[in-house]
């Protein structure tokens, strides 16, 4: 039987744990080539090795996200290797210092700026030409529902995520007459270490996993996706339009 994403070329940074470990898997499943990015070592070469057991391939890439020349590369690399790029999943991020705004130190505000804004901003530069030789590039990215809340002690994270909806919003709005589409995804709480380590008495029992989540995201990256500059909430299982403040 064929698979939905055969012969794709897909994209996913921060692929070692998480929701990016889970989606760059379930893409690959669905029949995707995966191109995972990470800078854990480790953590890519476990992800090849379940991506393996599947039936699947991957091209693991250690990198420091904040590096934007071998951003650069990478994107001067899969040009030269496949010619195109089919998905790209903007998963990366950190959460920075839970503390008031007035008490937060101004390079650990820029630290966070530089993975959630800055590195994804570099992505759609050298990635944009590639999506643009597929039939149907797809870009998603992952973002939080502390970017319209202003979340309280997490403002740096906050922000960031505020900036990178706009900027992919931005870009979806250029691109809206193209085949490409580019839309966010907002998890919620998950399972995952960032949120263990902004709630450390919380359950994880209680929460959904980041493989439950992936299922959701996959259908986003398919050529029969046709929205773009859309956000969806996993936790009300809604996909949802920006609206101007009232």
């Amino acid at each position: 039987m064929t698979k939905p994403l055969a012969n794709r070329i897909a994209l996913v940074t921060g692929a070692s744990r998480g929701i990016g470990f889970a989606t760059a898997k379930a893409l690959a499943k669905a029949g995707a080539h995966i191109v995972a990015t990470a800078r854990t070592q480790g953590g890519l070469e476990e992800l090849d090795d379940e991506i393996r057991k599947d039936g699947g391939s991957a091209t693991l890439v250690p990198l420091n996200l904040t590096d934007s020349d071998g951003i650069a590369r990478l994107g001067a690399g899969l040009h030269e290797r496949y010619g195109k790029l089919d998905i790209l999943v903007g998963n990366a991020g950190v959460l920075g210092p839970s503390s008031p705004v007035g008490h937060i130190e101004l390079k650990s505000f820029t630290d966070v700026m530089a993975v959630n804004v800055s590195a994804n901003f570099q992505l759609i530069r050298c990635m944009e030409p590639l999506l643009k030789q597929s039939d149907a590039g797809r870009a998603v990215f992952i973002t939080s529902g502390a970017a319209n809340k202003a979340t309280a002690y997490v403002s740096p994270y906050a922000a960031s995520k505020a900036a990178l909806e706009t900027l992919a919003r931005a870009w979806a709005q250029e691109t809206a007459n193209t085949p490409l589409r580019i839309n966010l995804f907002n998890p919620g709480p998950i399972r995952t270490r960032m949120r263990a380590t902004l709630m450390p008495g919380e359950d994880p029992a209680t929460l959904e996993t980041p493989e439950q989540v992936a299922e959701f995201i996959v259908p986003m990256c398919a050529p029969d996706w046709t929205e773009t500059g859309k956000f969806y909430d996993y936790k009300t299982r809604t996909l949802m339009s920006f609206r101007s403040p009232a």
